[in-house]
């Protein structure tokens, strides 16, 4: 079946599901989450298939961890779907609501997009959240993931679709698109008017792609070269434990530190200690001038300070005030999360003030970064962009407006 009659069932499929209560579509939620749990042993089977291809095709071990499926991660991908349920429905939410000196009522309330094209790589629990989350906000999903997860993602939307259309709503509502080549992306790129946003998760790459080539309404989420900087107020331990659980909690996601700035101030006493906790947490240290005279650093190249590693690696480099860590950032940041440890609040209100990022933690991990820590259920993603949403995506970034007028025979 082609992309632009998926794309023409989900529309119908979407005007069904904007209608629906929030009970039905709670219903269905639990539904589609008792099914993973139940098939979760064939879901696995499937995912071992990917991973086998991916191991053999060379795939790293960041990407291979991003792939892998285990009966613990598809009861999380439940357990997601569960928090769904359980949070406020946004749709016919009154976002401003007034009485004119007309007498007409004006309400803005929320309603769904429509049909949500999601484009993603490698994470195949992604399929599940993205149908979760368009579910609940009243979207229909057109998912189309990464080929090395074909497998994967399709007894994946298998069960859901089953348990969607079991609960009595469109089993459109979710689909899932041809990943054995490219022309699927292109085609769902060019799908306007059928799709009304799309929404890509991936490297930089994928997502230049989209927004470069896309006339379908994208939504960005952005690469994460996200910064710790630990200022000379800070509290060594707290910094200690901000920056090793930034970065080694799990290597392969946006939210994981891939830089830490270090005040000047702190290296004779911070710095050779973090390095040396780094190295024996087998991360490597690419380290600027003055950290790379520390045993056991590798000295950084110009492309280190801007990449997102995703993998055991890390930057570090030694600034000479708050500013100059500021200006790092403002170069080589992606305006995903930034964090600063310091005990000193006019150094942490400068920070928050002036660093330009969808988020900014103050003396707390990067990896907070995320829809389920901010209690938002699971996300679609976390944009960077400045448009309609930036931050993690939770369901009412899912959701349009549109005006609703009652009068009584007014006329104009």
């Amino acid at each position: 079946m082609s992309v632009l009659q998926q794309a023409a069932d989900a529309r119908i499929a979407a005007i069904e599901l904007a209608a629906a209560t929030r009970a039905e579509k709670d219903a269905a939620l639990l539904l589609m989450a008792e099914r993973l749990v139940e098939r979760a042993e064939d879901i696995v089977a499937a995912n071992a298939v990917d991973v086998d291809n991916a191991r053999t095709g060379g795939l790293t071990d960041a990407m291979i961890d991003r792939l892998t499926l285990t009966a613990e991660r598809v009861a999380a991908m439940a357990d997601g779907l569960r928090q769904l349920a359980a949070l406020p429905d946004p749709v016919g939410d009154v976002v401003r609501g007034s009485t004119l000196a007309n007498g007409l009522e004006l309400r803005q309330v929320r309603v769904p997009f429509g049909v949500v094209g999601i484009i993603y790589e490698g994470r195949p629990n992604v399929t599940a959240d993205a149908a979760g989350i368009c579910l609940k906000s009243g979207n229909a999903a057109l998912l189309r993931g990464s080929g090395s997860a074909m497998s994967s993602n399709a007894a994946i939307v298998s069960v859901l679709r089953k348990a969607v259309a079991d609960a009595g709503l469109p089993a459109d509502t979710i689909q899932l698109l041809d990943a054995s080549s490219r022309d699927s992306v292109k085609e769902l790129m060019r799908a306007r008017g059928l799709v009304d946003v799309l929404i890509p998760r991936g490297g930089a790459s994928l997502i230049k792609t989209v927004v470069e080539e896309s006339t379908v309404p994208v939504i960005e989420t952005g690469v994460g070269n996200c910064h710790v900087y630990v200022d000379e107020a800070a509290d060594l331990e707290k910094a200690l434990a901000v920056v090793l659980n930034s970065k080694t909690q799990r290597l392969s996601t946006c939210n994981t530190a891939e830089s830490l700035l270090v005040h000047a101030e702190l290296v004779d006493t911070f710095l050779p200690l973090v390095v040396e906790e780094l190295i024996n947490a087998g991360v490597t240290v690419h380290g600027d001038p003055r950290v790379a005279q520390l045993s056991g650093v590798v000295p950084a190249t110009d492309e280190d300070w801007g990449r997102e590693y995703l993998s055991a690696d890390i930057s570090v480099a030694v600034v000479d005030s708050l500013d100059d860590a500021l200006d790092h950032i403002r170069t080589y940041g992606t305006g995903h999360t930034e964090a600063i440890v310091s005990e000193s609040i006019a150094a942490t209100r400068r920070f928050a003030a002036r660093v330009d990022a969808a988020a900014v933690m103050i003396n707390a991990s990067t990896r907070f970064t995320d829809g389920g820590e901010f209690g938002f259920g699971a996300e679609i993603g976390i944009s960077t962009q400045k448009l309609h949403a930036r931050g993690p995506m939770g369901l009412p970034e899912l959701t349009s407006t549109k005006y609703v007028v009652t009068g009584n025979g007014h006329t104009r």
